[in-house]
């Protein structure tokens, strides 16, 4: 049974989908046999894995809403070693057309039972928002990962983010648990980087993880050749960090089992 992991930050810009590829590439590097769920409109890890968005003949969207399996859309990104299930701007319609569907909020959660044995690990990049898109998101995954950036806004978001997944889980799925913290785009040299990092420990604690994605150009390159970090410079710290990552991440996964504990009350 595939460990499926929801990547999932309601504040944009904080290295969500950056996280996403990265770590379906360090997953697939450790042997892990991977899936990656582009679940935003604007297809950018789609695109960060390589694949056109713009010629695709399936995506997310017609697997939604029932117009196409979900083993006729999923694609192979050969150079990362990882499954992609892409997404383009036709799923910005979904919003609408799921209103009317039965079982709208596990849409993504039928199909992806298709495919089951077929992964170890299924990682789901959420748009930055709270939707029926996130909510399939949710509903489909047993755990959520949140990239965050360690400033004060940060912190805001990351409050309303922990109180949707308690809905979700008190809701539609009671397996749902946050998984941990990745400290992302992190610079040392700031003392509030360094404030809120330690405010993060405290209240969080294990749930942190302890690696540490740095701020890092070539992270930042990557997408625009089409390729995840870990392939377009596997030297450079960020990288690297990704790749810690992934090992730290499967220890968590073999520790927790398939069925995380729910956040406590205490978290926040």
């Amino acid at each position: 049974m595939a460990q499926v992991l929801a990547i999932a930050n309601q504040k944009g810009g904080v290295g969500k989908t950056t996280t996403s590829v990265n770590l379906a590439c360090a997953l697939a590097r450790l042997g892990q046999r991977t899936l990656l769920v582009d679940l935003d409109p604007q297809g950018n890890a789609t695109m960060g894995s390589g694949v056109d968005k713009r010629t695709l003949k399936a995506s997310v969207y017609q697997v939604l809403i029932g117009q196409a399996r979900i083993v006729d859309a999923i694609v192979n990104t050969e150079a990362a070693g990882y499954a992609l299930l892409p997404a383009n701007r036709e799923l910005a319609g979904a919003e609408l057309d799921l209103v009317d569907l039965d079982a709208r909020e596990s849409r993504l959660r039928d199909a992806l039972a298709e495919v089951d044995t077929r992964f170890d690990v299924v990682l789901i990049d959420c748009p930055p928002s709270l939707s029926l898109l996130t909510l399939n998101g949710f509903c489909a995954a047993q755990s959520v990962i949140i990239p965050m950036q360690c400033e004060y806004y940060a912190l805001e978001g990351l409050s309303d983010l922990v109180n949707t997944v308690r809905k979700v889980h008190a809701n539609f799925n009671p397996r749902l648990s946050i998984l941990g913290l990745l400290r992302v785009m992190f610079d040392a040299r700031m003392a509030l980087a360094q404030q809120v990092s330690r405010q993060l420990e405290a209240h969080f604690g294990a749930k942190v993880f302890t690696t540490v994605v740095p701020r890092n150009v070539r992270l930042a390159e990557a997408p625009s050749h089409g390729l995840p970090g870990l392939l377009y410079d596997p030297q450079s710290k960020g990288a690297q960090a990704y790749l810690e990552f992934g090992r730290e991440l499967m220890a968590r996964l073999a520790h927790t089992g398939a069925a995380a504990p729910a956040t406590p009350a205490s978290a926040t």
